[in-house]
């Protein structure tokens, strides 16, 4: 893949783009490589202070789709309709439905292929692709799925980019909304559960800073831990547990308290959340 000759736009400037477009730059592209579209004005100087020297970010979509290779649409599912319509504004249909024409990834949640493909030329290559914002540190957890017109190359410059901010799993589009309640949202979760460690060590003592921070390395920790081992997590979890010790006292409370299902309740209604708001376009 020759890199130099990609220019990627992306349309909608706020955290998950800016996430996705500063992890591109750290690992494979250059600033100058990166543009993008934004009515605010505050989130694009976020996105170009992230990226870097080199950047374009414009407040008018014509001036920096026509030069791209990949879009990405990164904008609420809310005004995808307004996002979509404007695009094809900014070009003549038959310059999207060749090979030549612009890969068009989108990061929204919910809108199908199908919905995309609708407000776009006929013909549009299209990857629907779920990332989260540890991108911005190259952790992040990425699904994808491809349209029926994209290509066995674009889906590869999709797994290509976001392999250099964190893990790709490609899936069957059936499963994008759960991805999305899974790893899309799944920082937040995990923010929770660092803060509710740190309130458990605060309560018991700890100062707040030294709570905080050992909460989140043993959350960063136990995490590697999974992913370098390929262990079970149940496998894991008894190698710490000792008969009648701290731990499986520990875990007790968590099961009266309903920790597990709590979790998995959280992944469900972020799923349907997901599939209510592809209902929106």
């Amino acid at each position: 893949m020759n890199w130099t000759t990609q220019r990627i736009t992306f349309i909608g400037t706020g955290q998950m783009a800016t996430a996705l477009a500063a992890g591109f730059v750290r690992e494979l592209l250059t600033p100058g490589q990166i543009s993008g579209f934004d009515p605010s004005e505050s989130a694009r100087q976020k996105f170009a202070d992230a990226v870097g020297k080199g950047a374009i970010v414009s407040s008018d979509i014509a001036s920096v789709v026509p030069e791209a290779t990949v879009i990405v649409l990164a904008v609420k599912p809310q005004v995808m309709s307004d996002a979509l319509t404007s695009l094809t504004r900014t070009s003549r249909s038959a310059d999207w439905n060749s090979a030549s024409g612009p890969l068009v990834l989108s990061v929204a949640a919910g809108i199908t292929l199908k919905k995309l493909g609708d407000g776009l030329p006929s013909g549009t290559r299209l990857v629907r692709v779920m990332p989260n914002t540890p991108c911005l540190i190259g952790r992040g957890a990425s699904g994808i799925a491809a349209g029926s017109t994209a290509t066995v190359a674009d889906v590869a410059l999709v797994q290509d980019l976001l392999q250099t901010v964190g893990i790709v799993e490609t899936v069957p589009e059936s499963l994008l909304d759960v991805v999305t309640g899974l790893s899309g949202s799944g920082p937040a979760y995990v923010f929770q559960l660092i803060e509710a460690l740190s309130d458990g060590g605060v309560k018991m003592g700890l100062p707040r800073a030294t709570a905080t921070r050992l909460a989140a390395q043993t959350v960063a920790g136990a995490a590697e831990m999974q992913l370098t081992s390929g262990q079970h997590p149940a496998v894991l979890k008894d190698s710490v547990t000792s008969p009648g010790g701290t731990t499986i006292a520990g875990l007790h409370a968590l099961e009266s308290g309903g920790f597990r299902a709590a979790l998995i309740n959280a992944v469900e209604a972020a799923t349907l959340r997901s599939m209510q708001l592809g209902e929106s376009l």
